[in-house]
Formats: C-alpha cells, sequence, structure tokens
C-alpha cells in the first residue's frame, strides 16, 4: 500500500518534472502553434477518442495510442505531443474511477508518460530526427524513427517496472507478456502512424477522417464484439449456477453456495441476505464480510425502514455509488469504510421473498455491473430457496411428530438400524436404548380433557430433548411412550442418566392452561414417568430385538414394579 508521504512525494515530483520539461522543450524546440490551432484541436480530439476506447481483445483493453503519438510528434514536435499525451491520458485514467485513496495515479501516470515521451524525443533530436513538413522518408529517418519508437517503448517498460518495483512494491520481471504484447502493438501501429503522417501532407485534417474513422470503427466493433462475448459468458455462468442451485437441498447450503458465487463473479466487500417473514418485516438469514460467514443480527426490520426495507416496499432495485448517497436511507449497522451499495429484491410468483444487500469499498463500484445477471441470478435463488425450505419443511413433517417435534417412530427406526450398521462394521462400541412411558396419563386426559395432555407431552419432550441435547436422538414412539438412543456410553452411565431422567420428570411439575376447569386457567400437575433399558450388542444384535427387550424392561422392570422407576433388560 501506498503511504501518504510517498503520495506527497509522487505529487511534488510530478509538479517540477512537468513544469520544467515542458519549459525546457517548448525552449529547445519551440513549436509552430500560430495558424496549427484547429489542426492541434482536432488531434487533440482525436487522440481523446482514441484514449478512452480501448480495442477490447481477450477482455483485454488495450489502448493504441502510439500510433496517434507518433504522428503528432512527426507534424508538430515534441512540446505538442507532450502536452497532447497528458490531456489525453485523464480520458485514461478517468475510466479507472479514481477516488481520493488512488488519485496518486494521476500524477504517477502522467510523470511516466512524459519522462517516456521528454526522453525518447530528446533522442530522437540528438541523433539528427527532424519533424514538420520538411521530413524526408530515406533510410535515415526510418531508423530514427525507428528508434524512436524503441525507446518510447522500451522507456516505458521500464517506467512500469519501477513503479511496480519501488511505488507499488511488487516483485515483478522486467520482461514480461505486457512487453511482448507492447512489442507486438507497436509493429503494428508503426505504420498506420507513419501512413497518418504522410496523409497528413497531401489531404490535411481528411486523413483524420480517412484513417481514424476506419480504426475507431474498429475499436467500437470490438468492444460491441466483447460486451456480447461478456453477455453470452455471464449468462452461460448464470444457467451453470442456476442448475447447480436446484442442487442444493437444504437452505444453508443453498444460501452458502449462492453467496460463494456472488464473490466470485463480482468481487464485493460484503453480502447480507434477509428473507420476509410475518407482517412484511425483515429478518437477516445471512451475513458474510470479505468472504467470512459472521453471525447475523437478530434485529428485524420493517417495510420502508432502511435501504432493505425501501426495496421491499418498492420491489425495485436501488444502487448507490457513495457513502454520502446511502447515508441518509440506511438505518442500523453498515460495515466500516464502505462506499458503494446494492440492493435487490428476492422476487418469485410477484412476491418479495427477501432482499440481498451488496456493498464495495470503492466508489460507483456498481456502476457497470451487469443488473440482467445479477437479477437472473437472484431469481434462480428465490426459487432455489424456495424449494429448499418447502424441502426442509416436507422432509420435518415425514421425520417429526407434529405435536411434540421430535423425530417420528419411522424415523427413528431409520435410525437406529443404520446405528446397527455402524456397530456390526466396529464404527461404534454400543448402543443403549432407553424408553420411556408417562405414569397414568389416561387418567390426565380424563381429568383435564386432551388439549391439556396434549400441552403434557409437548412440555414432556421439551423436558427430555433439553436433558439429552446433543448426547443422543429423543423420539416419540408413540401415545405417551418415548425413546431414547445413546452411542458409546457404559451400561452404569446409561442407567444412571436414565436415573437423572426420571427424577428431572418427577420432581418438577407440568404447567397447563387449555384444562376443563374454567375457574383456573392454570395448573401445575405431577407426573412421573417409567423407564427401561436395553443395550447392544449384550442384548440384541438387530434393531428390532432391541426395541423388544427395552419395552420388555419397561413394563417388566418398572411398570409392574410398581411405576416411576427404571428397569433394565434381564435375559
Amino acid at each position: 500500500m501506498v503511504q501518504p508521504r510517498e503520495k506527497k512525494i509522487i505529487w511534488t515530483v510530478w509538479i517540477l518534472l512537468l513544469s520544467l520539461g515542458l519549459w525546457f522543450s517548448h525552449n529547445m524546440y519551440p513549436p509552430q502553434i500560430s495558424g496549427n490551432e484547429w489542426e492541434i484541436l482536432s488531434f487533440l480530439l482525436f487522440m481523446t477518442v482514441v484514449a478512452s476506447m480501448p480495442m477490447i481483445i481477450n477482455g483485454i483493453p488495450v489502448f493504441f495510442l502510439q500510433w496517434a503519438t507518433l504522428s503528432v510528434f512527426l507534424i508538430f514536435g515534441l512540446f505538442i505531443e507532450i502536452i497532447l499525451v497528458q490531456i489525453a491520458l485523464l480520458a485514461v485514467l478517468y475510466q479507472a474511477k479514481l477516488d481520493k485513496k488512488t488519485l496518486f495515479r494521476l500524477p504517477m501516470n502522467s510523470t511516466m508518460f512524459f519522462l517516456v515521451s521528454f526522453l525518447s524525443g530528446i533522442i530522437y533530436y540528438s541523433l539528427g530526427g527532424k519533424h514538420g513538413y520538411d521530413l524526408a522518408f530515406d533510410l535515415k529517418s526510418f531508423i530514427l524513427i525507428s528508434l524512436y519508437l524503441v525507446s518510447y517503448l522500451l522507456l516505458n517498460t521500464l517506467g512500469i517496472y519501477l513503479i511496480d518495483r519501488f511505488i507499488y512494491k511488487r516483485k515483478q520481471r522486467f520482461i514480461t507478456k505486457d512487453l511482448v504484447w507492447e512489442i507486438f502493438t507497436t509493429i503494428i501501429t508503426y505504420p498506420v502512424g507513419i501512413a497518418l503522417y504522410i496523409m497528413y501532407q497531401y489531404v490535411g485534417l481528411a486523413a483524420l477522417i480517412l484513417i481514424g474513422v476506419p480504426f475507431i470503427t474498429l475499436s467500437l466493433i470490438l468492444k460491441l464484439y466483447h460486451s456480447s462475448q461478456t453477455a453470452n459468458d455471464y449468462l452461460r455462468k448464470t444457467a451453470e449456477i442456476g442448475h447447480q442451485l436446484s442442487q442444493n437441498l437444504y437452505v444453508n447450503e443453498t444460501v452458502d453456495f449462492f453467496i460463494g458465487k456472488l464473490y466470485e463473479l463480482f468481487k464485493v466487500d460484503f453480502i447480507f441476505i434477509h428473507q420476509v417473514i410475518s407482517n412484511n418485516q425483515l429478518e437477516m438469514i445471512s451475513r458474510v464480510e470479505q468472504q467470512e460467514k459472521l453471525p447475523v443480527f437478530s434485529d428485524r426490520m420493517q417495510e420502508n425502514e432502511g435501504i432493505s426495507g425501501k426495496v421491499l416496499a418498492s420491489k425495485k432495485i436501488s444502487v448507490f455509488h457513495s457513502a454520502q448517497d446511502w447515508q441518509k436511507v440506511n438505518k442500523g449497522y453498515m460495515p466500516e469504510g464502505i462506499q458503494s451499495v446494492l440492493c435487490m429484491p428476492l422476487i418469485k410468483n410477484n412476491k418479495v421473498i427477501g432482499v440481498l444487500l451488496l456493498g464495495s469499498k470503492q466508489k460507483k463500484a456498481f456502476a457497470n455491473i451487469k443488473l440482467m445477471v445479477l437479477d437472473l441470478l437472484c431469481t434462480q435463488f428465490a426459487i432455489a430457496l424456495e424449494n429448499a425450505k418447502y424441502f426442509e419443511q416436507t422432509k420435518e413433517h415425514s421425520e417429526r411428530c407434529a405435536l411434540t417435534k421430535l423425530y417420528n417412530y419411522r424415523y427413528f427406526e431409520k435410525i437406529l438400524s443404520d446405528r446397527f450398521i455402524e456397530l456390526n462394521e466396529k464404527k461404534l462400541d454400543n448402543l443403549a436404548l432407553i424408553m420411556l412411558d408417562i405414569d397414568h396419563f389416561k387418567s390426565v386426559n380424563d381429568q383435564y380433557g386432551h388439549q391439556a395432555g396434549n400441552e403434557i407431552l409437548k412440555a414432556f419432550a421439551t423436558r427430555i430433548q433439553n436433558l439429552i441435547g446433543d448426547h443422543g436422538v429423543v423420539a416419540r414412539y408413540g401415545g405417551e411412550e418415548f425413546v431414547i438412543l445413546l452411542t458409546n456410553i457404559a451400561k452404569t452411565e446409561a442407567f444412571d442418566l436414565a436415573e437423572f431422567i426420571r427424577k428431572m420428570i418427577a420432581s418438577r411439575s407440568f404447567d397447563i392452561q387449555q384444562n376443563i376447569d374454567d375457574r383456573q386457567k392454570i395448573k401445575n400437575v405431577n407426573i412421573t414417568a417409567s423407564l427401561g433399558i436395553a443395550y447392544a450388542p449384550e442384548d440384541a444384535d438387530e434393531s428390532l430385538a432391541l426395541i423388544r427387550h427395552a419395552d420388555r424392561a419397561l413394563y417388566v422392570g418398572a411398570k409392574r414394579a410398581g411405576r416411576n422407576r427404571v428397569g433394565s433388560y434381564v435375559k
């Protein structure tokens, strides 16, 4: 990174060198300006157009300015060539969208181009070269012009090398692909510059039309072709991303994949994704800054609140090119140093289901972004996101009990079968299955009603799940019966855990609200549970046998023994 002190030095050197160099070249090689004002102005306009319309070749902008500077140098001399190149350089730097931090590139590049023009011109003149109408195109002139071009090329390459090495502190070789490309373009444009000079001698400014218009037209054609190719490339990538998005079944992996592709395509600094929830509120579901996934904020945003809220209300994209533009609209957190912001609605079936927020530390970062491509991506993402939500909901309904939200018996059987496979493959040491049954649950339903019974089942399931956590699998077996599957646990530990669960059920009452006694809306109900345990491979060598033996332990070892106790399977 270029330090402030180095930037000040660059500006100082630029002012001194440019002023002294212009004074020297004007006095040593006086230009003939009087009577040539319109010609000089026309060449200035022409060079500015050429500089602002680079040819796009293999996705790389190439500024074919050498041939124009050559003809200007041969016609008007060094001083005019320096002035016109400096002004044309502004058109090139304008496209680079310099901000306050990168503005030092203006004097830095200006200094480099000045030195290249000045030194190559001095070399040309010192060897006997001339400019103007009396230039004879003999062998000597051809050699001198060739030496001028070679010195111009080498000095330009040297300047780039020194800037990389000492300003940007990058280790760069002198001979690179860029140098080879510069040599190639110089060889191509050399005859064009000579032709423009010769034609100017005979037809004047009409030479700019005869040579310049075809050249500019070719630049436009190549630029349009590049735009077309770029659009096709983006559309192809969008189609591929859409296909890959549709293959993701879960919400998290769909969101993560989409964010990864956005970073790949648009090089942003942060990505926030919100989903629309009840009452048209926005809830953040993903927050990524500098490609690092961070915790989301719990605050919800209302419609018409902040940037995202306004996009939710309008269903239209919003683009801000600087911090000044979005600061009045924004509400809440925004990463430090952000300048450009783009906010786009995620729409499916003409309904906003979410909002995408992108940010960049560069000004006007989204000025030329392919909004059509981003819009297509967001449409595909919205469809994939809704499909993933539907899949997760369907999967949850097929796997879980609608009342307690625990795994249902069918899915639990699959889990148990998979664990037995792992046990047989020696991936697990043992299994322990605890079966629970609420004691006298029918009397609870009879006394307080079935709604109250459902409340107790839900609270009972929540209490067991909280006690087990990630240490085992909890499922509703049916009615008031539940099962807990534990892996790699000692027999004594499993029994102690079952005993702990039994005590936690018996010692704490359950609150019910919807009871048949209208006089008191909330009641505290005390219940107990009986538990049975069986082990594998000690007690069973297959899943159904383990369930059967745990069930037997429950009824023989706990229920018949008086309830509210833990029984172990005995062969």
